[in-house]
């Protein structure tokens, strides 16, 4: 399958079409709601179009996108599928896109998710529904941009780029309190954004500083390519801590960690079902790759100091205790999940910053897994408050007994987000633990608790959900799931529990660029600091 991928030049036009694709549905997709506008048309039958067109791209992206695991060559160059065009010359910016084990998964959630996603709001979207997918298809092309940027600024680009259609969604298509949601979103964001954006300019003049004195420019301007910044970028210790500070305001809210993390139950609740979905499944994500791609291998003295590290790793551990004993005491369940997904982040940061491979490997599993159960999570709870109008969790109860499918996708999701064996998350969580204990034994025994409260918190919510008795009138005659939500639940449950299974398929693709991120922190971190140069000199 490899050879013959590689024969009709896969490597080469994959990417590029997989990120400019999602942009060109958007543009058709907006021409043909003016178009319908301006006809004075109006109703479901002109709206077909802006629905089935986003589907359909992301269906051809989902397709296409899996060529890349046969394609890709764990044993082979760090970053793979690579292309560069100058963007920017004057500037040294490029437009350069690769993968590797890390990303190439992140990149598979997003085309994996999207159909799924988009069917989610089939039938609840009814208004501006022309705008509202165009913006998700944006919205699509600035994910996969993040995880597939190998120029800083194109990096900081679509970074940005997945900032104004979230916004949107949340403040257009939301719940009743959606604009303090979507400016509170934005606010975060956008805050630790610009300490990023200072953080990379800075980086880009330093590297291309160093280029030109070493005669590799012909004249002096910033280069912020990947690779010559890591070669050529040579910080003091106190640039790379103000460095490291700047990376961690974006990164850190992004996740979020605690305490950056309040705006995330306001915007799951508020935001619609699709919007939850690629917010907790997607969005959180870009943070923590946003940490093992930048802030690892470019930080390595900062990453690996006592104080730092530490106090990352605590960070990380009152996250996952933090969030989940205030799950426990929600009565909303769209914010239950949310602050479920605090939790669950939580145990990604910990391994990122425990610096182990098998930690690192745990902080990636727990990525996917959590990306499929928090989706069927939160599609689960549009589904019920498509029928109810409520999300209260009292105002259930005996569900299993009239809606006995929509039961088990709801316990087959549950089972993952707190960990039970044969499930994703189990997976992930096992490893991030095994991977921590040598580190930080202590922490880890804490962290243990967090998995221990998600069953309270999680099981809790099951019980009232679908077990206590059916004794309110208008829950015994709720339909069950339909094919199209069926259609959006059995691929999400068949993978947590095919991958809680057998993982090793993926734990063998993800491996190497784990191994190699390793080796490469620890050299950087024993290499000389500029000042320690020159005090030498």
């Amino acid at each position: 399958m490899r050879d013959f991928l590689l024969s009709i030049g896969y490597d080469e036009w994959i990417l590029p079409t997989l990120l400019f694709f999602p942009v060109i549905g958007a543009i058709l997709t907006w021409l043909h709601g003016i178009y319908e506008y301006r006809a004075g048309h109006a109703g479901r039958n002109y709206e077909a179009f802006a629905r089935w067109l986003p589907f359909g791209i992301f269906v051809i992206e989902f397709v296409l996108s899996l060529g890349m695991w046969w394609a890709y060559d764990p044993t082979g160059p760090a970053f793979q599928f690579t292309r560069t065009w100058s963007w920017i010359p004057d500037w040294g910016v490029s437009m350069s896109l690769g993968i590797d084990g890390i990303s190439l998964f992140l990149v598979l959630l997003v085309t994996f998710l999207l159909p799924i996603a988009v069917l989610s709001g089939w039938t609840s979207i009814d208004r501006a529904v022309h705008s509202y997918h165009a913006l998700f298809l944006v919205l699509t092309t600035g994910m996969l941009g993040v995880f597939m940027a190998r120029d800083l600024v194109m990096f900081y680009f679509f970074w940005e780029l997945v900032l104004i259609p979230m916004y949107l969604i949340i403040g257009v298509w939301g719940g009743p309190r959606r604009l303090y949601a979507g400016t509170k979103f934005f606010l975060y964001t956008f805050t630790g954004s610009l300490f990023m954006l200072v953080a990379i300019l800075y980086i880009g003049f330093k590297t291309g500083d160093t280029m030109f004195t070493a005669g590799l420019l012909a004249e002096a301007r910033p280069n912020f390519l990947f690779e010559n910044v890591m070669q050529y970028l040579r910080l003091s210790r106190t640039e790379s801590l103000w460095i490291f500070a700047a990376f961690f305001a974006a990164f850190a809210v992004k996740v979020p960690m605690f305490p950056f993390h309040t705006w995330l139950p306001d915007a799951h609740v508020e935001a619609p079902t699709e919007g939850s979905v690629d917010l907790a499944a997607i969005l959180l994500k870009m943070g923590t790759y946003g940490m093992m791609r930048i802030m690892l291998p470019l930080l390595p003295g900062v990453v690996l100091d006592p104080i730092v590290r530490d106090g990352m790793v605590a960070l990380s551990v009152i996250a996952i205790i933090y969030a989940a004993l205030v799950s426990l005491v929600q009565t909303d369940f769209k914010k239950l999940v949310a602050y479920s997904s605090v939790s669950h982040m939580g145990f990604v940061t910990f391994g990122i910053f425990a610096l182990t491979v098998e930690s690192l490997q745990g902080a990636m599993m727990v990525q996917l897994a959590h990306g499929l159960s928090s989706a069927a999570l939160f599609l689960l709870v549009g589904m019920i408050y498509d029928r109810r109008h409520t999300r209260t969790i009292e105002a259930y109860g005996g569900l299993a007994r009239v809606m006995p499918l929509f039961a088990a996708f709801l316990m087959i999701a549950t089972f993952s987000s707190i960990a039970v064996p044969g499930t994703f998350g189990f997976t992930g969580e096992f490893l991030t633990l095994v991977g921590t204990f040598q580190p930080y034994p202590v922490m880890t025994l804490l962290a243990t608790t967090g998995v221990i409260l998600s069953a309270c918190y999680m099981l809790w919510a099951i019980q009232r959900v679908l077990f206590n008795p059916l004794d309110r009138p208008e829950n015994r005659h709720l339909t069950d799931v339909n094919w199209r939500e069926a259609g959006m639940l059995v691929p999400l449950s068949l993978l947590i529990l095919v991958v809680g299974v057998y993982p090793d398929p993926i734990l063998r693709r993800m491996e190497p660029s784990l191994t190699r991120l390793v080796q490469q922190v620890q050299a950087g971190a024993s290499a000389p600091t500029v000042a320690a140069d020159a005090g030498r000199r």
